[in-house]
Parts: structure tokens; C-alpha cells; sequence
């Protein structure tokens, strides 16, 4: 099992259909891309000597070579380490000496003179590793969650199974990171001969995404919700006339953005529930749930062939053939987050009888005030039915009686300079219990955001 083969099955099949394309532009077919692929797996071993499960670090931003180089790696049986190009030098090389990475790659212009004579496919066994994902390092230093052959066929086949039917004449575009996200939904349009296309900007740009969508029918992408909440203020926002899906996650939707998302994206969009360390499939909300706007306020239900359940602490945990074998170098974190045979993600929620779960927040992020449990995501909910918010936040901060109290970020709409915070206080209070609102509102022009768009509360944290 070589999850390389997604690409030369193809290939073999649909030699002709475009591969890859840049903007509206077709850069290679699956047959280029294939043979591309076994020369630059050659010229990886013979060049760098590399073996397999030998690492490979990838800091390149979104670009075709991105794609020959990850599917060289698999094809040669070494483990390709993916790095958001954003990162800071330091996480580079902290990510680079954690993993051992033997060649490390940060520009296409490395690639020249590589190429070697084609060979053919390593032998793979299923537990063997193909990917280690770094977690986004919100708070601490990040993992790598070490993925096998086995986890990435299982994450591709659960796509096919709940999200879409693909064929060649779909398309996905990559605005969002290949590191991440949008890299891992990749694969099973490579296995359906589908065409994955990279924007000509490299990254995301509202204007280019519906330009883009216009160009590709039957188009789907992966997006954070912040992304999906720009592109819904963008000037260039209009209903797409051949849309296919858009998956969202890695944070929770807010019910008002996912409201307004349908009503200009129609029952195209899909929430998923996952992590680094199952990627991308813990449960999910079907469009057909977006389509009777029910449910919204859940991340939907157990994925097939995953099983989830919640603890009496309120902790998820998850087991199924897409959690990972474990983080690498380091067997403490392993033994806790793996503990009991099921993957403890560190998020609380509850799940109803009919087994939609709902999120209420990461264990973490969780606030006792009093002795009460408070969830930010709820204030938060709350806080973005007035018209003048944009986006919030809330975090925990220390107080002397309490043990901690309630404290909420808020960016409010260009279009509202200023509001009062009783307005605000009233909204909360003919919502949720008196205990649970904000002793303190503070007005700021953005919140700050890692790499992949979620909220860094550690450092809402350290400004208080």
C-alpha cells in the first residue's frame, strides 16, 4: 500500500486530463505529472542517498512543484514532512531537528538537476509512515503526528463516502495551505483524476477564489471559517454558477456566518471535525443539513467507520483507522493522548441521542468562574447577533475571588467605528445566564491568528 499509486493509477487511466493547473492555466496532465514524479523519486535517492522512511521537510508555498515533490517522497517510501511557508525561521528549525529531516526543501528552484531515470513505486507496508503533521502550536511547541499509508487511504476513502463522488471533470482549488488542510483533501481528487489547482497568487485571495471558481466548474476547496467569512465580505462575492463543495474546519463555525454562507454559497458546504491527529475525519454535517439550515450549531456526526464518544469529564475522544500511530520522539504525549485505545482530542462537548455532537470548547480554553464551567464558544455565539461585531473572542481572566472571569475581544465592522458596551451587556444578558458575560469588553482591529486562521487565545491571554 503506497499511497502514491492514487497518482499513477490515475495516470495509467486518464494519462491526458489535467493534473495540475495554476490560475486557469493546465501545467501538467496525470501522465507528466506521473513520469515527473519517478524521475524526481530516483533523483531523491540517488542524489541524496535518501532511504526509505527517511524524512523529508517541505517549506514551500502552494505550487505544482509541491505536489511532484510530496508524491516523490511517497514513491520512494520516505516520509514527507509538510511546514506552513508561513512559519517563523525558528519553527523551521525547530520542525527540521524534531523530525531529523535528512533534505529540506524551500523553493522550486532546488529541483533542478534532480531527476534521475524512473523507478518504480517503493514497496509501502499500510503501517508505514507517510506524513508527519506538526499541530499548529497554539499552545507549547507542536507534535508531529505521525500518519501511515493506512490513515491517509482511509481519510481519502471517508471523503468519497461522505463529502463528495469525484470524477475527472472535477476540480479542487488550494487557497488554504498544502501543509495542512487543503493538502491532505488533495488525495482523493488525485485518486478520482480529478484537477487540483493552485491560484496564481500562490495563497488566498477573495477576488481570485470566485474568479477561479467561475473558470472550474464543479469546483470544491477546503477553507477555514475565517476564510469563509472573508470571502463573504469581499466587494467581489456573488453566488458561483457551478460550485461543488466547500468543506470548512479546524475551528468552529459560528451559526450567523454559517447562515449567511448558505445564503450566498446555496447547500454546497460540508463541516468537518477533525485534527492532526485524525486528520480531517472525526464527524461531519452534510450538506443536506446546510440545506434545511438544521442542526448548524453541531459538527454533525460520527464519520463511517469512525467511532466517537464523549467522557463523563465532557473530553471527545475518537478512535478509527485514521488516528494516528502516535507523535514522534515522544512517547509521554503518545501514552496520554492514545490512553485507553481512543484519541483524547483535548475537546469538550456533549453528543445528543441521535449522535450529533456539538463542541462547546477546547479543555483549555474552558473558564471556572465561581465554581461554574464557561464555555467562551456560547458567549462568543451570542456576541456575534449584533449587527456591529465582526469577530470575537472571549478567554479567562484571573480574578482573586472567582478564580477567573469573563473578558471578550471584539472587532467591530468598518462600517461601525464605535458602539456602546451596554448594548452588548444587553444582548448577553437576554441570552445566557448573568455569571457567564463579560465583566470586560475590549475593542481591538483584529485578533490574533496563526497560520491556519485560528483565534491564539494564549496571547489574548498574555495581553491581559
Amino acid at each position: 500500500m503506497n499511497i502514491a499509486q492514487f497518482l499513477h493509477q490515475s495516470a495509467r487511466r486518464l494519462p491526458d486530463r489535467p493534473a495540475l493547473a495554476i490560475g486557469d492555466r493546465v501545467v501538467s496532465s496525470y501522465s507528466d505529472l506521473s513520469r515527473k514524479v519517478q524521475r524526481l523519486s530516483s533523483g531523491l535517492v540517488e542524489k541524496f542517498k535518501l532511504k526509505p522512511g527517511d524524512r523529508v521537510a517541505l517549506g514551500m508555498k502552494n505550487c505544482p512543484q509541491y505536489w511532484e515533490l510530496l508524491f516523490a517522497c511517497w514513491h520512494a517510501g520516505l516520509v514527507a514532512v509538510p511546514m506552513n511557508a508561513k512559519l517563523h525561521a525558528k519553527e523551521f528549525e525547530y520542525i527540521v531537528a524534531n523530525c531529523a529531516a535528512k533534505a529540506c526543501f524551500f523553493d522550486p528552484g532546488e529541483f533542478r538537476g534532480l531527476d534521475g531515470e524512473p523507478r518504480e513505486p517503493c514497496h509501502s507496508r499500510p503501517e508505514d509512515l507517510a506524513w508527519l503533521f506538526y499541530t499548529s502550536g497554539t499552545t507549547g511547541v507542536p507534535k508531529g503526528a505521525m500518519l501511515t499509508h493506512r490513515n491517509l487511504l482511509f481519510a481519502a476513502q471517508a471523503y468519497f463516502t461522505d463529502i463528495d463522488k469525484l470524477g475527472p471533470l472535477d476540480a479542487i482549488l488550494h487557497p488554504a495551505p498544502l501543509s495542512h488542510g487543503s493538502g491532505l483533501y488533495g488525495l482523493p481528487h488525485f485518486a478520482a483524476g480529478a484537477v487540483n489547482v493552485i491560484p496564481g497568487s500562490g495563497g488566498f485571495e477573495e477576488d481570485e477564489i470566485f474568479d477561479l471558481l467561475d473558470a472550474w466548474p464543479n469546483a470544491s476547496f477546503f477553507a477555514a471559517p475565517t476564510m469563509i467569512v472573508r470571502l463573504l465580505a469581499s466587494r467581489a462575492a456573488r453566488t458561483p454558477r457551478a460550485l461543488k463543495t466547500i468543506t470548512y474546519g479546524g475551528a468552529p463555525m459560528y451559526v450567523a456566518d454559517a447562515l449567511r454562507a448558505i445564503d450566498l454559497f446555496g447547500p454546497r458546504l460540508y463541516q468537518l471535525f477533525g485534527q492532526g491527529e485524525s486528520p480531517m475525519t472525526i464527524t461531519g454535517l452534510p450538506q443536506s443539513f446546510h440545506e434545511s439550515r438544521d442542526r448548524l450549531e453541531t459538527c454533525g456526526y460520527a464519520r463511517t467507520g469512525v467511532e466517537v464518544k464523549v467522557l463523563e469529564s465532557g473530553e471527545i475522544v475518537t478512535r478509527s483507522d485514521c488516528v494516528m500511530a502516535g507523535y514522534w520522539g515522544n512517547p509521554e504525549a503518545t501514552a496520554l493522548a492514545l490512553r485507553g485505545g481512543w484519541l483524547h482530542t483535548g475537546d469538550i462537548g456533549r453528543m445528543d441521542e441521535q449522535g450529533f455532537l456539538t463542541i462547546l470548547d477546547r479543555s483549555k480554553d474552558m473558564i471556572i468562574s465561581g465554581g461554574s464551567n464557561i464555555y467562551p464558544r456560547e458567549i462568543e455565539e451570542v456576541l456575534l447577533r449584533h449587527p456591529a461585531v465582526a469577530e470575537c473572542s472571549v478567554v479567562g481572566r484571573p480574578h482573586a475571588e472567582w478564580g477567573e472571569e469573563v473578558v471578550a475581544f471584539v472587532v467591530l465592522k468598518k462600517e461601525f467605528p464605535g458602539m456602546e458596551i451596554r448594548e452588548l451587556d444587553a444582548l448577553c444578558l437576554s441570552n445566557i445566564a448573568r455569571f457567564k458575560r463579560p465583566r470586560d469588553y475590549r475593542f481591538v482591529g483584529s485578533l490574533p491568528k496563526n497560520n491556519y486562521g485560528k483565534v491564539l487565545k494564549t496571547e489574548l491571554r498574555k495581553r491581559l
